[in-house]
């Protein structure tokens, strides 16, 4: 089977009343873990490569990775650029094989950003691509992404009609109070979604798939166990899993993963340095990790996105 998009993908998610998890990736550990567990529930899979990523790991690296993934699962599974922040940058993904990016132009302003979402729309979709675009700004960091609580927003309803209408984008990301990376929320506050922003957009586009950012949910386990073993994380506190399942079971498809997957291996191979402190050999330390990723992703399969056997 080769590289899927997601239009096929999103059509079932959307009738189904699920999501399907969009894993970051950027090693052949991270790869294994989040294919393994997709592949024993069944799952349809979105493998999503950030501009860090990319350069860090080299797009050949990656795209024979995901490739070795499809042989060995036989999963549907669509390679995504996650957070492209230009024309250039997409069109090299798009024609190095992608088979779906975002074009993020969620900081310029919006007639800007129709105009730049539209030219990527034009060549991705000449090429059989898919394009993901973002209407408001989610505070946090990620590779890339940096953005201040005062510079985030959520995104107005009433702007998107004419944005998708004007860009012909193919699903559309929104702003309703998730955020990038571990430090999400002040302690002792709980978050909460804007559901009304997430129903009025449903309202004004009915049967089109929509995506969220920022959706780990930073398990607190692992940040302790960091602590532990030599880390300074503060307390994190993620977008609770049952806001998600909750999105999920609405209009959103796809739901981004990245923190949880990061805390779950830096935790793991912590640990086993504590414990085997005159071990070098990368195979005994990245293994664990590996299998953490695994059970993370299960989870998230099968608890959060409720994907499990919705593969074929």
């Amino acid at each position: 089977m080769p590289l899927v998009t997601t239009t096929e993908m999103f059509k079932k998610a959307y009738n189904g009343g699920y999501a399907i998890g969009a894993f970051n990736v950027n090693n052949m550990e991270i790869v294994q873990g989040i294919t393994e567990a997709a592949k024993e529930l069944e799952a349809p899979l979105i493998l999503q490569v950030s501009k860090g990523a990319r350069a860090y790991a080299n797009h050949t690296y990656l795209m024979k990775l995901v490739e070795a993934a499809v042989i060995e699962t036989g999963l549907p599974i669509c390679l995504h650029l996650d957070h492209g922040d230009s024309f250039e940058l997409c069109k090299s993904c798009i024609d190095g094989g992608f088979t779906s990016v975002m074009i993020d132009a969620s900081s310029k302003p919006f007639a800007e950003n129709i105009e730049i979402t539209k030219k990527v729309v034009e060549y991705a979709h000449d090429h059989g691509v898919v394009v993901e675009a973002e209407l408001g700004t989610l505070a946090g960091i990620e590779d890339e992404v940096q953005v201040s609580a005062e510079d985030s927003s959520y995104t107005h309803p009433e702007e998107v009609e004419e944005f998708v209408s004007k860009t012909g984008c193919d699903s559309l990301a929104i702003a309703i109070g998730t955020s990038h990376g571990a430090y999400k929320f002040k302690p002792g506050t709980k978050p909460q979604l804007r559901f009304d922003v997430l129903d009025e957009v449903v309202k004004r586009l009915p049967g089109f798939p929509i995506v969220l950012h920022g959706s780990s949910s930073v398990p607190q386990e692992f940040v302790e166990k960091i602590n532990k073993f030599g880390g300074n994380m503060p307390g994190a506190i993620g977008v609770p899993e049952d806001q998600l399942r909750q999105a999920a079971r609405s209009a959103v498809c796809k739901i981004n993963i990245d923190s949880d997957l990061r805390l779950a291996m830096t935790a793991t191979i912590r640990e086993y340095f504590a414990e085997h402190p005159g071990d070098f050999d990368p195979r005994q330390y990245l293994k664990p990790a590996r299998q953490a990723i695994k059970e993370m992703v299960a989870h998230k399969i099968v608890d959060v996105l409720g994907c499990d056997h919705k593969a074929f």
